[in-house]
């Protein structure tokens, strides 16, 4: 949803703050700084939406003259919502983005735009996402990684459709565009510390420096601590659901003169969760009478079974370089070179209830996923921006080479004690000793991609309410990867295969006066090829592709206290990479499963449409309702578990219809000072989270509140301190995000978040 800007109107002054949001959010009212007005100011009031400045083509433009469908969330909107990560947009705040962890795993991310782009396993050094992740312009290549806590963010742009021409390979369904603040060169920032239930913590320093000759600094340290939501019953072993973030990012801005600046920014980030508890709904016949007493669809607050079970530590760290001249006042060449490591380690207990069959006493059980997944990245992209009196222009050269492996090792930690009714520590894996457990997999990929694009818009001098667009990519990629352990043994399993391909845009857009505009555009994208991991042949699947089609209407009115903007979109998917999993088979004692990656056959549609709705009906009171609707076939596809038979396969992370409506409510006093009220609800339709197996999750509803008092003086320089009391799920409303039917072990899924609360005090100099 797009999100605006405010103006907010001071007697007798008039001060200009940012107010952005995905749900209008009076951003200002924490962002003003006191000092900036002298001692007989009265109270500000919030009177219009204003502007919001997006880069999703490259160049700052205005959202409402940017003709494509763009969501906008800033740090007013992301801190309404206590949202430390990417997994907090999991409560649906922009309904056409699906957020989900990966399995158990909240490090790596499932991301899905319009029900395109969301990945089976996307846990795979060989396999990519089909929605972009960028920083400060660097794509980040692997869904591991992605949900450490952000730094001090400006923006978080959504770009839904396809993104194939200005953004590149796998950005099928869209981008994921976080924009950082940089430094100011002025001293300043703020302080923060809070508490919450569950044990959490958290606290975070945004810190500006003096310009040091022409060179600007900035330090933001963030971190964040919760203990578990479903209990371990094992004495002494982590707890499900918990997670420990932080981070550090180091930025410095070198500004020799008008033409020219040099960004460089280093972060390093530490991520330590335990997996998500996947929990039994209806208990299977190979089940143990433990099991099947503890089955419940109500959300369990202890796990049937305990086991062994310490924290996955994910690390990530990287360089940036951004460069940009102004060669003269029609023409910028910009650089952006970046160098990424990640390692994620994986100790996922998550499933020891779901798949621990009964196989009779004194048989081991209660498989310990355990890998390693490492990824180094570098890319280099140029870009050369100009313009004319009637032509706005822009080619570039991108380059992005990758390497990355995984391993995985599954020992079974317990043994089954008489009658399946207890259960000890199984002695040969106790104390677990990584060195003498087998492998059971092992593989490493490489990747070099080279795209070449451009992109022009012409505004003819005789029709200046006309805008033509059209543009291109040529990509190149070269893939290959070996599988050199499988099921224990070593393997020659190789592949190396490459593919090219260009995606056209072309966009159409005329002005209906100052504030309105419609647009035709079509776009192509496509996720890369590759090969699977978990699979005994490795052999190589052909990239999926888009080709999307979409009308929109933008418009700001009623003397800028409203917004309306729509979006129709119909989407071909093409050659779409869908998973099959080997059965489970109670009788074999290997709960280890064996995975296929196959393209479908023929194409299958993804229609909607999207509303985004703002309005200010009084001084100080934003309303904001945001709805997408879409409609995705299903495929068909040949299991090759399955003697050659074709099936049907689902669409991921697709949900009919999502809504989030929010009200902001901000009363100002005459000190300056200000109380903001927040309150949000996120609504959705169930989706499928498994091709395969052809289940929904259930329907949700999730209340998020606010309330803040903000910018209380301290003291005569400007220093502010706030005060804000916050809750996430408000109404403690269960709902189950993953599902998953098996006839041997029966239904199993996993429950979001229970209700989250707590209370942060910032102190801002």
């Amino acid at each position: 949803m797009s999100l605006s800007l405010a103006r907010v109107a001071l007697r007798p002054q008039v001060l200009a703050l940012s107010i952005a949001a995905l749900l209008p959010s009076m951003a200002a009212a924490e962002e003003a700084n006191p000092a900036d007005n002298d001692a007989a100011s009265g109270a500000r009031d919030v009177v219009a939406l204003d502007q919001v400045v997006v880069t999703a083509q490259k160049r700052e433009t205005n959202l409402q003259e940017t003709p494509i469908s763009v969501s906008v969330v800033d740090a007013e909107a992301l801190k309404d919502r206590s949202a430390i990560s990417l997994g907090s947009l999991a409560d649906g705040s922009i309904p056409s983005l699906r957020v989900t962890p990966f399995a158990t795993r909240s490090s790596a991310l499932n991301i899905g735009i319009r029900g395109i782009g969301a990945s089976g396993d996307a846990n795979q050094p060989a396999r990519d996402a089909g929605v972009g992740i960028y920083v400060d312009g660097v794509f980040l290549g692997r869904s591991q990684g992605l949900g450490s806590m952000l730094y001090d963010v400006d923006r978080i742009e959504v770009l839904k459709g396809p993104q194939g021409t200005l953004f590149g390979r796998n950005t099928e369904g869209g981008a994921v565009s976080i924009v950082t603040k940089e430094p100011t060169g002025e001293f300043g920032g703020s302080v923060s510390a809070g508490v919450s239930n569950y044990s959490g913590y958290n606290s975070a320093l945004h810190l500006d420096l003096p310009k040091v000759g022409d060179v600007s600094f900035k330090i933001d340290a963030v971190q964040a601590k919760r203990g578990g939501t479903v209990d371990n019953p094992m004495q002494g072993e982590e707890d499900f659901n918990s997670y420990d973030k932080r981070g550090a990012r180091l930025s410095a801005l070198w500004q020799p003169s008008d033409n020219f600046s040099a960004l460089y920014a280093f972060d390093r980030s530490y991520d330590a969760t335990t997996p998500y508890y996947t929990q039994i709904l209806v208990a299977g016949p190979y089940l143990s009478p433990l099991q099947k007493a503890g089955a419940s669809e109500d959300r369990r607050d202890s796990a049937i079974l305990g086991g062994p079970q310490q924290d996955n530590i994910g690390r990530t760290s990287g360089h940036l370089l951004n460069l940009s001249w102004t060669l003269n006042d029609n023409l910028e060449l910009k650089s952006i070179s970046s160098y990424r490591e990640l390692e994620q380690g994986q100790f996922d207990m998550g499933l020891v209830d779901a798949i621990s069959a009964y196989g009779g006493a004194g048989t081991p059980f209660g498989r310990y996923s355990l890998a390693q997944v490492y990824q180094h990245q570098y890319s280099q992209e140029f870009q050369l921006i100009g313009n004319t009196s009637q032509v706005q222009y822009l080619v570039g050269a991108f380059y992005y080479h990758e390497t990355a492996g995984d391993n995985a090792q599954t020992p079974n930690m317990m043994v089954w004690g008489p009658g399946g009714n207890s259960y000890t520590l199984n002695p040969a894996t106790n104390p677990l000793n990584l060195d003498t457990v087998r492998i059971d997999r092992a593989s490493k990929a490489w990747t070099d991609s080279l795209g070449l694009f451009g992109q022009a818009t012409w505004t003819p001098a005789a029709l200046e309410k006309l805008h033509l667009t059209a543009g291109g990519r040529y990509t190149q990629d070269d893939k290959n990867g070996i599988l050199y352990i499988v099921n224990g043994a070593g393997t020659d399993l190789s592949f190396d295969d490459s593919w090219s391909r260009f995606d056209p845009m072309v966009n159409i857009a005329y002005d209906l006066g100052e504030s309105a505009m419609v647009y035709a555009k079509y776009s192509t994208g496509f996720k890369a090829g590759g090969a699977n991991s978990r699979s005994t042949t490795y052999t190589a699947f052909d990239p999926e592709e888009v080709t999307a089609y979409e009308l929109g209407f933008k418009s700001q009115f009623w003397d800028n206290r409203a917004r309306l903007n729509l979006a129709l979109f119909d989407s071909t998917i093409s050659h779409k990479q869908v998973d099959f999993t080997l059965p489970f088979d109670p009788n074999s004692g290997e709960t280890r499963t064996t995975m296929v990656t196959t393209n479908a056959l023929g194409d299958a549609k993804s229609r909607g449409a999207e509303l985004e709705f703002s309005v200010m009906p009084v001084d100080n009171l934003t309303l904001s309702f945001n709805h997408a609707y879409t409609d995705t076939d299903a495929l068909t596809a040949v299991d090759p578990f399955g003697a050659g038979l074709e099936v049907t396969v689902q669409p991921l992370l697709a949900p009919k219809n999502a809504s989030s409506l929010a009200i902001d409510y901000l009363v100002p006093f005459a000190n300056y000072s200000a109380l903001k009220f927040h309150l949000d609800g996120n609504w959705s339709d169930g989706f499928y989270t498994s091709e395969y197996d052809q289940t929904l999750t259930d329907s949700s509803f999730v209340v998020n509140a606010r309330i803040a008092l903000v910018d209380v003086p301290l003291d005569d320089k400007g220093a502010t301190m706030n005060f804000s009391l916050w809750s996430r799920n408000l109404l403690d409303e269960e709902h189950l995000f993953y599902k998953l039917n098996n006839a041997a072990l029966g239904q199993t899924g996993i429950f979001n978040d229970p209700r989250t609360f707590g209370l942060d005090v910032t102190v801002r100099f």
